[in-house]
């Protein structure tokens, strides 16, 4: 899961989402791997802060995401910040972005443009 906050109200609230949310990912294999640390923009703009979370398996994220002690601290985070979370599928250890490339734009059997 990846989220970008920002406008985040610093109040008792915000303070205590951190603090309850990896209890809530833990039967779910659930970390941090990145949360708030140092961004270096290199191309574009970047408003806010990013957290990523690593839940193993794409159904156990979504799971732990509509779970009752997920959804019950949502607020703490949602009624304090402008906030974006998304799911998002990883990819295995054997991915190579080479190979994946030629699957939606298979650069060997293109059709010949026109000439001109």
């Amino acid at each position: 899961m990846i989220g970008n906050l920002e406008n985040v109200a610093i109040c008792p609230e915000i303070a205590e989402y951190p603090e309850r949310i990896k209890a809530t990912m833990a039967p779910y294999g659930g970390r941090f791997l990145v949360h708030g640390g140092r961004l270096v923009v290199h191309e574009g703009t970047w408003n806010g802060g990013i957290v990523i979370l690593e839940i193993p398996d794409p159904t156990r994220a979504q799971e732990w995401y509509e779970s009752p002690d997920c959804q019950a601290i949502l607020p703490l985070r949602t009624e304090h910040s402008t906030s974006m979370a998304a799911l998002v599928e990883g990819v295995p250890d054997s991915y190579r972005a080479s190979d994946e490339i030629r699957q939606p734009f298979p650069l060997h059997n293109a059709p010949a443009g026109p000439t001109n």
